[in-house]
């Protein structure tokens, strides 16, 4: 003991480390209390125990080491340092843990494994249980197994990665225990669920048997795919989701979440590489190139069957694939060309994207093979140049490709178009670019053409392809000149075309980057297109440039677009005659001046001028026929005028007209001629240049100056010349160099310089000088031939530009601009930036015929000498060639092959060749990225230092040609860094630690470096560690510290801390990620933004880095706006950019949308007049777009408008979308007056595949309807018809963020434009090909119509719903589902009526919508609808009906359905409209709205809301307490004069949706049930208020519990008020017995069911809940009427004996009250109605026979029946068989029997006998049974509606026969209702028999329980009530009060719940179990039934020819009719 008390003190980590095992036992027991209570998870308590932690998992002592266990699950679960124990933790687990014997232990150890998964740490738990794998004790195997199918089960393959998994897996099915075996076979499954059959090829190699097993276990498997239910501690969110998803509903709530799950593992990824090339067979090479052709078939063979292996190793395939291509080029024999084929197509589909290295070497010799006609040839080679492009890109092959294209055969040129189709069918919009287009569509256009068919249909199935992947948007500009015969075929083949969902292995993870190369996504703002024409605003050009350009396009790069974009987009004028030129010219010109044009007289003619010109100046623009002027001014003399003066005017009118009409193309060339003629005129020359720029603003600058040139240069005028050279400077500075056709600027500009006249020389130099402000250095590249003196020339005026910027472009085209935005995305995409384009445009050499096999096999020659001799002669020929084409041939892979040369000299010399190739094929380098510069990169680890110089020098160059992203991308680098190689890992990382701090964004695979950077950080070598530390923040801005810092987890542990150390320092030091400072920026601009670079090499690359890297512009100049239109894309100097901003500022700080009175009724007017285009279309036409910018031009801001339109930087339209949502509320009333452009242009977005703008857009929108609602604002239709359906398109968008954007902006548009137009937009949305805009269209249409009903069906329910329906066999999975669901939500409306609207189904679909029906009936919760639909269908009530609440009476009938409203009840409506009117006095919601709440169809049992009378204030001097309905929460102060209809009120708020109203409630009930004297108002609401207790305690249930959102302490303070209630209840006896049977077992069910659930347990206190409730259902079991309770156990038993899905527990603590019930009954028997009892054990019995009682799992239900039984016998002896008269038909239980038998046995048999003796007492029960016979016939007609009459008048004739009948058996059991209805039925007949004259109607007429409308054959007044409960019927079938399926058995049988201690049963045979709905059903008859006996009331007073019309007379007579009720009621 001494010992115990010595350790008792200890701390608690102490005693966990000693060395008693009791004390280390008490110290986990303390530890696991202790991480229980931690609060903190980073609390410093924690860390004590962070090294104990593997010490409490492998503990020695079995019991020690399990509380040790749960000890650390706690610390796990709770701490923030556990995941740092992982590794030894988890290690110790399998070791010490998974053997143990102990269940309990392995469950611990796996929980433990599964947290640290969830805490982050899914790799090492991984790693370590993989390890586990390999232990020699099965057990361990056997438990790591199936830890590892756990983990997989719940957290899903996204988190533990199966790769390694698979790799091992089949090892496990080798083992000699079973029991591993068959876990192994269990976890083969779980995987088979995440992967399919990517678990195929890994598996093959296993036993068949095995396998076969696996295969029938496979297909048992359900298609659906996995759910992670399960979640990391950084998944809450989704979390959140899941759990929401369940709680709404399972596997439909999961609907939209098909792409969330894990991606598609690809096989390929799970299969281990095979090396093949050790295994060729060693004379391999000698046998291909042998004579014999069986031997090269051999060779080949052999390598066929490796070629095979679907995975291969990487190594150096450069021979083979060589060899395989001089088979395939040269082979005479096809049989060997086709196996060669298929080895190659074998050896690309195993390396994947290794193999995209010598992609380029074998496509020429395919496409070239294919002029082979056999099938089986074409056919391999097909499959070969497939397999080959899913190794590739596009853009890597369209040289080759394209080279194929117009070759001789049309064999050639149909498979290569064939290749491409197929090729495209992979690709997507975004790796599709326009880029690529346009270099194929031409050259399709031709084959289009051709003459062979095949060639025809192959092209037109190519651009179909591409059609169908980019759209016709994108496809349709180059296939303009086509007529519509080709057009509709190139449509048709598009239609035909399946594009493939999934991309095809490495090839499709490759093209992604392609396409990424091919356009650098986010380039910078496109050069300002000028190209189109018109007349010129100043500043739009500024607008659309969107500021100070990131990196322009250069204007080289633009020249091209320049000429192209007239071809397609500019309006050409059609040429008119001489005649229809001078009748127009007639028309506006005076006629004096018409006839003195051709004068002979200078004068005059001068005169004409001026009259000319005054005519211009006044002449409108649209009024101005330009083209017949201009040929007006050209008549003769025309140009050739001889007087200055007159040709003066004459160019000056040419500029006029040119500046002031729409000049067209025709008009210019009208008058270039004599402007051109003109222009080195001393007098004239003037004038000329002004009418020059004047016709280049009309019709851009680029075409203009190409006319112009081309028709000087046709001149020999040197002074012409000249001065048009001069004029072209000075325009470009004007214009700026947007679009200007460089190529063909600089062979005119050759030709001037090699002019004899030094004036032409002169000018051609300064124009160059103005061409190098925007086009840098490169420009010098293309005068390098000139003559020295003239080069000196040049140089000298490049000198002098360097340093300054190009002017601001002042001039611009307002049609340029305009057409710019459609263009200019093209543009953007076209290639790199400006540099490069530049390049593009040098004249270029193909040098691949130059690069012969001799020079390659002088390369590889064993002689080094000769080696060098190869690559001297390489140089040569680049040298010579200067600019060349990117085809070289073989020369790749021979230099590749000489960068490892073992002679040192000659690998330096390789890397200035390398250098040579960079600059002299400028961006097309970037093919050779993978396969000639990552070996540069290798030689970065060469030992000697110059070696590595030269190959950094070389690096760099090429660098600055291809950009970084190329580099970046894929495994290659990672592989590099591999190498141990400390001089290649320094450099690099110094490389990358300078590039990557110049890149805005990096491809995700630099991930891949970082491992490698880790070990470096730790390297031996200084130097590499340093580089390492210098690089890691470089790293870390692009992937971020959490990244990196989770990557640490793979790390061995002692590496792990000191890298997280190096970590957190560099996070501090990390650069910011924002755009390149202001000097980076300048410097980027040089190339296309004027600073030229001092070196033409450094200058070039730095914009293809940027272009890729910089997604938004720089921050100084991102929002500037320059206010000269040419200066936004010509870069502008630093020393500029205040002034801009601080102007931009100023125009920005003004209102946005300009108020334009009546601006948008005009809009409206001009569309409906057909003025302006009607938005409508397929996709936007620029035309849409010109004039969508026309009509904002008026009322949005221009720097805004300019913003939105900003067509090449996104970044720009997301800022100004930005700007709107921020302004919004400030600039409601604008926003107000544009939301019709606002949503157009909205509209457009939706067309554009940004998905930044499209997410920015959503946004703005969920922040606009919410606004316009709360400010009543509704859509007209001219703004929804104008935006829904493009918002509908959106609906079937791949993504889940857009559609869940999308559907939630449709929830709030029917805010704002009423749902029932919303849906017939939503129906034409279910029309798409799209299949997941269908589905969620009929998924929104079933969202309408169960929040707004039928009413929202357009044009009518049946049409709509036919045509839904027809979706219910589509056959999309998801479409065939929300078919179902919407159709389920009609039925939920209107029952079985939908059968009828949705017409005739085929037998398939009918079934799957009746067991869909079936399904939906099972899962439609009890409870109250939330409010959030009663708050919706408020407002759409206000909305869509009239503010009077009488108005719905005076509609026409028309409105409702004609079967349900007869003629008479309308008259009857519209008299009582009339007494409303002329009674001015009387409260309007006096009135029951029937329209209202027959068309209301959301509605469940919401009785509060149907109106009730306020008759105290019509009968004041009466004050009788009459229901009325409150309009504010009602409180029980006022009881004595609403009572009823407040408790009613209150009651109904108990069961409500929202925790809040409900606990108010209950609160108010809670405060009358405590004070006695107001208790007894709750009699009568008993059941009332139960029901609505119960229904609430099933909406926790099944909603709130589920509900994360919903804080638990508010759930736990529901439960309590309401335990609180029924313990306060349930204390009043009185009250109480008042509770009848059904209401008693849907309670107890309610209770147990709360007792029954575990979650109960999780909330804080939840153990004393569940005690309430224990107290609660004693409490209830003692107070209640006993007879009701012991029956509504027992049907309770029954029915949960029944339910095979219920919990075992549910009906154990059902019978452990009926034990309680048996044990008291001693006391309680003289107040039990044993005849119920009996009939109730006797349909018990009835179900469950002994026999079948027996069978039962538990004997406890047979013991507990037969114990009842006996204790009733025992009380009360043999009578106890005179109280089964209830039952009809004895034999049909063994209740008799067995009672007789237990009487018997008990010797009480004798006890039979009654006082009166044996035989007497047999005769009264014969006689009792008799007339209860009778009275069961006659009650049973009255209950009937076709009998009720007569069995009235049996029932009289009966009583008056036998005077003491008791009735009271019979009536106790009924509704009050019920009971005065019989009473007065009887009073009625005696008074007509007795001649006592006709009793009132209205107090005959009383509707029974179940009658139809005109079952009393009465007059038309006493049908008028009946007619009303007619409808109210109906429409308590559609609130599910009234269920079909019971309908027959509800017209025979009458229920009620007024009694106080009276149970519900039926009248006849034997009573049936009331349940809830029976309840609201008497309740709903009551509130039927005041209402009903006013409207009678006043109907028979409107009616009745006598009625005084005196209101006092009037209000004595009603005052008379509800004194009569009054009585009637009570």
């Amino acid at each position: 003991m001494g010992d115990d008390s010595e350790w008792m003190k200890l701390p608690i980590d102490q005693k966990c480390e000693h060395k008693v095992w009791k004390a280390r036992l008490n110290g986990y027991e303390e530890a696991l209390k202790l991480f229980q209570r931690i609060e903190d998870e980073k609390s410093p308590e924690w860390g004590k125990y962070l090294g104990l932690l593997k010490k409490f998992v492998t503990d020695s002592n079995a019991v020690a080491q399990l509380k040790g266990l749960e000890a650390a699950l706690a610390y796990v679960e709770n701490a923030h340092l556990a995941g740092k124990t992982s590794g030894e933790v988890v290690s110790g687990v399998v070791s010490k843990v998974f053997n143990q014997p102990k269940a309990r232990a392995k469950e611990l150890g796996s929980d433990i494994c599964l947290m640290y998964i969830e805490i982050e740490r899914a790799e090492v738990v991984q790693d370590e249980l993989i390890k586990g794998l390999d232990n020699k004790n099965p057990k361990i195997v056997v438990t790591c197994i199936e830890t590892l199918r756990k983990a997989l089960s719940e957290f899903g393959s996204k988190i533990i990665t199966l790769k390694p998994v698979v790799k091992v897996l089949p090892k496990q099915f080798e083992s000699r225990e079973k029991a591993v075996r068959d876990e192994a076979k269990l976890l083969s499954v779980e995987i088979y669920k995440w992967i399919r059959d990517a678990l195929r090829p890994p598996l093959q190699g296993i036993n068949s048997v095995q396998l076969k097993e696996l295969e029938e276990e496979w297909v048992k498997l359900p298609t659906t795919a996995p759910k992670q239910s399960r979640f990391l501690r950084s998944q809450q969110a989704l979390k959140a989701k899941f759990e929401q998803q369940q709680a709404a509903g399972g596997d439909e709530a999961d609907g939209d979440d098909d792409d969330e799950p894990a991606p598609q593992v690809d096989p390929y990824e799970l299969l281990e590489p095979v090396e093949i090339l050790s295994k060729l067979p060693k004379d391999f090479y000698d046998k291909i190139e042998a004579k014999k052709w069986q031997e090269r078939k051999e060779a080949l063979e052999a390598l066929e069957t490796l070629a095979k292996n679907p995975k291969l190793e990487n190594g150096d395939y450069g021979d083979l694939v060589r060899a395989l291509k001089k088979v395939i080029g040269k082979d005479a024999n096809v049989m060997l060309v086709t196996l060669a084929a298929k080895c190659l197509a074998g050896l690309a589909a195993g390396l994947r994207k290794k193999f995209g290295t010598y992609a380029g070497h074998v496509v020429p010799t395919i496409l070239e093979k294919f002029k082979e006609k056999k099938p089986q040839v074409v056919q391999a080679l097909q499959e070969a140049i497939d397999a080959v492009f899913l190794t590739t890109t596009l853009q890597n092959i369209s040289e080759d490709v394209l080279g194929v294209m117009d070759n001789k055969n049309p064999s050639i040129k149909q498979q290569a178009s064939l290749f491409l189709a197929r090729s495209f069918r992979h690709c997507t919009q975004a790796t599709l670019p326009k880029s690529m287009l346009k270099a194929f569509c031409p050259a399709f256009l031709k084959q289009v053409n051709d003459s062979a068919p095949e060639v025809r249909d192959a092209a037109y199935e190519a651009l179909g392809t591409a059609m169908k992947v980019v759209g016709e948007k994108a496809v349709n500009p180059f296939l303009a000149d086509l007529d519509k015969l080709k057009l509709d075929k190139i449509k048709e083949s598009a239609d035909k075309v399946e594009l493939l969902g999934k991309k095809g292995g490495g090839g499709a993870e490759k093209k992604a980057p392609a396409a990424k190369v091919a356009p650098p996504a986010k380039v910078a703002p496109p050069a300002e297109n000028p190209a189109r024409s018109s007349g010129p605003p100043k500043k739009a050009s500024a607008a659309k440039s969107g500021g100070p350009p990131k990196k322009g396009k250069s204007a080289s790069a633009l020249s091209a677009k320049g000429k192209k974009v007239p071809e397609t987009k500019e309006f050409i004028e059609t040429e008119l005659s001489i005649e229809v030129c001078e009748e127009k010219s007639a028309a506006v010109l005076p006629a004096s001046c018409m006839q003195l044009l051709d004068s002979a007289n200078w004068k005059e003619r001068l005169a004409s001028m001026e009259e000319f010109q005054k005519a211009v100046e006044q002449m409108d623009k649209n009024e101005m026929p330009c083209q017949a002027l201009v040929r007006m001014l050209a008549k003769k003399p025309g140009w050739k005028e001889t007087n200055f003066q007159v040709m003066q005017m004459k160019l000056h009118i040419v500029g006029l007209i040119a500046q002031k009409g729409s000049f067209s193309k025709t008009s210019a060339f009208v008058v270039l001629d004599g402007l051109v003629d003109k222009i080195g005129d001393v007098k004239c020359g003037g004038k000329a240049k002004e009418g020059l720029t004047a016709t280049a603003e009309a019709c851009s600058l680029p075409w203009t100056a190409e006319q112009v040139v081309s028709m000087v240069f046709a001149q020999k005028n040197p002074k012409n010349q000249a001065e048009t050279l001069n004029w072209l400077s000075n325009a470009m500075k004007e214009f700026g160099f947007t679009g200007i056709n460089v190529k063909g600027f600089i062979n005119n500009v050759k030709t001037a310089l090699g002019a004899t006249n030094p004036a032409v020389r002169t000018a051609a130099i300064t124009l160059l000088g103005v061409m190098y402000l925007y086009m840098g250095a490169p420009l010098r590249m293309f005068f390098e031939d000139e003559k020295p003196a003239l080069l000196k020339q040049i140089d000298d005026e490049f000198e002098k530009m360097q340093g300054q910027s190009p002017p601001a472009a002042f001039r611009g085209t307002k049609k340029g601009g305009a057409e710019e935005d459609g263009e200019e995305p093209d543009e953007q995409e076209e290639d790199g930036g400006g540099a490069p384009d530049i390049m593009d445009l040098l004249p270029r050499s193909d040098v691949s015929d130059k690069i012969t096999q001799d020079i390659v096999d002088k390369m590889a020659d064993k002689n080094w000498k000769i080696r060098k001799e190869g690559l001297d002669e390489v140089a040569a020929v680049i040298s010579e060639a200067k600019f060349i084409q990117p085809s070289i041939g073989e020369l790749p892979m021979a230099l590749k092959g000489r960068l490892n040369d073992s002679n040192k000299i000659l690998c330096q010399q390789t890397l200035t060749i390398l250098q040579q190739i960079a600059v002299a094929m400028g961006p097309a380098l970037k093919q050779y990225v993978k396969s000639l510069g990552m070996p540069i990169i290798t030689v970065l680890g060469d030992s000697k230092t110059n070696v590595r110089a030269a190959a950094m020098t070389t690096l760099q160059a090429w660098v600055e040609q291809t950009g970084m992203k190329d580099w970046l991308e894929g495994e290659d680098l990672s592989e590099e860094l591999k190498r141990e190689n400390p001089f290649l890992r320094q450099e690099v990382l110094g490389w990358l630690a300078e590039k990557l701090p110049t890149m805005r964004t990096v491809p995700s695979d630099l991930m891949l470096c970082v491992p490698y950077l880790f070990i470096c950080l730790e390297d031996r070598n200084g130097d590499v560690r340093k580089k390492a530390q210098d690089a890691l923040p470089t790293f870390m801005m692009h992937l971020g510290y959490e990244k990196m810092l989770k990557a640490t987890g793979k790390l061995k542990p002692a590496s792990k801390e000191p890298v997280s150390v190096l970590l957190e320092k560099a996070r501090a030091v990390m650069p910011a990620k924002p755009a390149p400072p202001p000097g980076k920026a300048g410097a980027a601009k040089s190339s296309s933004g004027g600073a030229p670079a001092s070196k033409s090499g450094p200058s070039k690359p730095k914009p293809v880095i940027d272009d890729y890297d910089d997604d938004d512009p720089e921050p100084e100049t991102k929002s500037k706006k320059v206010v000269k239109p040419g200066a936004a894309k010509k870069g502008v100097l630093a020393k500029k950019a205040p002034v801009t901003k601080a102007k931009d500022e100023e125009d920005r700080s003004g209102v946005i949308f300009i108020l334009v009175p009546n601006g948008k009724e005009q809009r409206i007017k001009e569309e409906k007049g057909l003025k302006v285009l009607k938005w409508n279309f397929q996709t936007p036409r620029d035309e849409y777009v010109d004039q969508l910018k026309t009509q904002m031009s008026t009322c949005f801001a221009r720097w805004l408008q300019d913003e939105l339109f900003h067509a090449s930087d996104f970044q720009r339209q997301v800022k100004a979308i930005g700007v709107m949502g921020e302004r919004m509320e400030d600039e409601l009333e604008g926003t107000v007056s544009c939301l019709d452009l606002i949503l157009k242009w909205f509209t457009l977005r939706f067309f554009e595949t940004n998905s930044t703008v499209l997410m920015k857009v959503l946004e703005y929108l969920k922040q606009l309807f919410p606004t316009l609602s709360r400010e009543n604002y509704h859509l007209n239709e001219y703004e929804a018809s104008s935006f829904i359906p493009y918002l509908i398109l959106k609906v079937g968008e791949s993504k889940d963020v857009v559609r869940k954007d999308v559907r939630a902006i449709l929830t709030m548009l029917c805010k704002v434009y009423p749902a029932s137009k919303v849906f017939p937009f939503l129906m034409d949305g279910t029309k798409s090909k799209n299949s997941k805009q269908r589905a969620e269209c009929l998924e929104e249409l079933g969202c309408l119509i169960e929040n707004y009903g039928m009413n929202v069906c357009q044009p009518t329910p049946a049409k709509s719903l036919k045509e839904i329906a027809v979706h219910i066999g589509d056959r999309d999975n998801s479409v065939r589902n929300a078919a179902l669901n919407t159709v389920v939500a009609v039925y939920n409306v209107c029952g079985d009526q939908v059968y009828k609207l949705i017409g005739n189904l085929s037998e398939k679909e009918m079934s799957m919508l009746e067991e869909r029906v079936k399904r939906s009936a099972k899962k439609t919760p009890a409870a109250a609808p939330p409010p959030n639909r009663q708050t919706a269908e408020r407002e759409r009530l206000q909305r869509e009906h009239p503010s009077n609440p009488n108005a719905t009476f005076m509609r026409k009938p028309a409105q409702q359905p004609q079967e349900e409203v007869p003629n008479k009840l309308n008259q009857a409506r519209a008299q009582n409209a009339e007494r409303e009117h002329s009674h001015p006095s009387i409260p309007k919601e006096f009135q029951l709205d029937l329209d209202m709440i027959e068309n209301d169809h959301t509605r469940v049992s919401e009785l509060p809301d149907l109106v009730q009378h306020k008759l105290e204030e019509l009968l004041e001097p009466i004050m009788m307490p009459e229901p009325k309905i409150r309009s504010v929460s009602p409180h029980f102060d006022d009881l004595h004069n609403s009572t009823a209809s407040t408790i009613n009120f209150v009651i109904s708020q108990v069961a409500s949706g929202d925790i809040n109203t409900s606990i108010q409630a209950l609160a108010q009930i809670d405060e009358v049930l405590r004070q006695e004297d107001k208790a007894e108002a709750m009699s009568g609401h008993i059941d009332q208020f139960l029901i609505a207790t119960f229904m609430q305690l099933r909406l926790i249930y099944n909603t709130h519990m589920a509900d994360d959102r919903l804080d638990k302490k508010d759930i736990f303070k529901l439960y309590s008020c309401i335990i609180g209630n029924m313990l306060s209840l349930f204390s009043m006896e009185s009250l109480a017995r008042e509770a009848s049977m059904g209401v008693l077992k849907d309670l107890m069910h309610g209770l147990i069911t709360l007792m029954l659930d575990a979650r109960v347990e999780d909330i804080e206190d939840g153990q004393q809940l569940i005690r309430s409730v224990n107290l609660l259902v004693v409490r209830v079991l003692e107070k209640s009427d006993q007879t009701n309770i012991l029956s509504a156990l027992l049907v309770l038993l029954q029915d949960s004996l029944t339910t095979s899905s219920g919990s075992p527990m549910f009906a154990e603590l059902v019978m452990k009250c009926l034990w309680r019930m048996i044990r008291f009954l001693p006391e309680t028997i003289n107040s039990i109605n044993l005849d119920r009892i009996l009939l109730d054990v006797h349909n018990f019995m009835k179900v469950f026979p002994k026999e079948k009682l027996k069978q039962l799992k538990s004997d406890v239900p047979h013991r507990t029946l037969k114990t009842l039984l006996h204790t009733l016998c025992k009380l009360t002896g043999a009578k106890i068989l005179d109280h089964m008269s209830m039952i009809e038909n004895r034999n049909e239980s063994e209740l008799e029997a067995h009672l007789r038998r237990v009487v018997k046995h008990s010797g009480n048999f004798s006890g039979m006998k009654s006082d009166r003796g044996t035989e007497k007492g047999q005769d009264d029960r014969m006689s009792k049974a008799k007339v209860s016979d009778i009275l069961s016939e006659i009650f049973k007609k009255i209950g009937s509606k076709e009998n009720t009459k007569e069995g009235l008048t049996e029932l009289y004739e009966y009583k008056q026969k036998y005077s003491d009948a008791d009735l009271e058996p019979f009536l106790r059991n009924t509704s009050q209702f019920f009971q005065s209805y019989v009473e007065r039925g009887l009073r009625m007949i005696e008074s007509e028999r007795e001649g006592k004259g006709r009793i009132q109607p209205s107090s005959t007429v009383i509707p029974q329980h179940g009658l139809d409308s005109g079952s009393v054959p009465l007059n038309g007044e006493e049908m008028k009530p009946a007619v009303y409960y007619e409808r109210l019927k109906i429409l308590r079938q559609r609130q599910g009060l009234e269920n079909n399926s019971r309908q027959a058995q509800l017209l025979q049988q009458v229920e009620g719940d007024s009694g106080p201690t009276r149970p519900i049963t039926s009248l006849l045979s034997k009573p049936s179990v009331a349940s809830s709905t029976d309840m609201l059903q008497s309740k709903l008859s009551q509130l039927k039934e005041s209402r009903e006996s006013h409207f009678q009331q006043e109907q028979s007073h409107s009616h009745s020819p006598t009625r005084s019309s005196s209101p006092a007379a009037n209000l004595d007579d009603l005052k008379k009719r509800l004194e009569r009720i009054k009585s009637n009621r009570q």
